[in-house]
């Protein structure tokens, strides 16, 4: 299906770009990889009458570690994060998760930014980004602010994003040593969105124990669902098999899946259950080296 009629603005900053969604309101939508708001388009369940294509914008494609923070920037194709150095030897939720996003056509032109401000449950990086704790920079009519990732995504293809508002940046703390993480997700075909998927990030203190956890179900509800009953039953204890079963348990709890083509709510559920048994422990083995 062909989309309807639009006009096609191209800024060349971040203002000139915040200024054009001022004007125009809500029927203005940004256009960074447009590998989500196209297949919309084309569907007619988006109609914006005016596309703000902000891939001409310098200085929005970036990975660094600075201040504390592994910085992404907003137009950083999914890519480029796969091929990251830092990504690889450092983040390895991260690293799994660019790995299962789509394909690598779509990973070309796919943005982290995007990925995030379309704010579908059923994206991969969501998840990933609750269970690592990211903030969100969103810069507006007045300047930038910076939004927890649990308060974030509001509802369905609903996120915090006021509608002048960017995405411009992620922020991840800088993970100290004994940190591991894991990102393990089933689908129907390679590039398909997730039947269900789990994001865990997790430290363990000199003993063993777990220090800190954060897990986070993908496609599990009309958000990215973070298992907060789980991530507290860990902390303090010796991740065996018997915890991590536990845990896993109390994660797929958190579930509120939908029936769809993929399976029914109580499949998965249990698929939960055991992708995050396993994301818990592929964690702390990574944790462990």
């Amino acid at each position: 299906m062909i989309p309807p009629a639009f006009e096609y603005l191209r800024p060349k900053t971040v203002p000139e770009a915040v200024q054009m969604l001022q004007q125009h309101g809500d029927e203005a939508k940004i256009l960074s990889g447009g590998q989500s708001l196209i297949p919309m388009m084309k569907l007619r369940l988006a109609r914006p009458a005016f596309i703000i294509d902000i891939n001409r914008i310098a200085g929005l494609s970036y990975i660094k570690e600075e201040g504390g923070f592994l910085k992404i920037g907003g137009l950083t194709r999914e890519a480029e994060l796969e091929a990251s150095h830092i990504v690889k030897s450092k983040y390895p939720l991260l690293m799994d998760t660019a790995e299962v996003i789509a394909d690598p056509q779509v990973r070309n032109m796919a943005t982290v930014g995007g990925n995030l401000a379309h704010g579908d449950p059923a994206n991969d990086h969501p998840a990933t980004m609750m269970a690592l704790g990211a903030q969100i920079v969103a810069t507006g009519s007045k300047g930038e602010r910076v939004i927890p990732i649990e308060q974030f995504f509001v509802t369905l293809f609903t996120t915090a994003l006021k509608q002048d508002e960017i995405l411009t940046e992620i922020r991840i703390p800088i993970p100290p040593a004994k940190s591991g993480g894991a990102y393990e997700k089933l689908e129907r075909k390679v590039g398909d969105f997730a039947t269900a998927a789990v994001a865990v990030q997790l430290t363990l203190d000199a003993s063993g124990a777990v220090a800190s956890a954060g897990i986070a179900l993908t496609n599990a509800g009309p958000t990215p669902i973070k298992a907060k009953k789980a991530e507290d039953f860990l902390r303090g204890k010796k991740p065996d098999a018997a915890t991590i079963a536990q845990a896993a348990q109390l994660a797929s709890e958190a579930a509120q899946p939908s029936a769809d083509l993929r399976g029914p709510a109580a499949y998965k559920v249990g698929l939960a259950k055991e992708l995050a048994k396993r994301a818990i422990a592929t964690a702390v083995a990574r944790a462990g080296k």
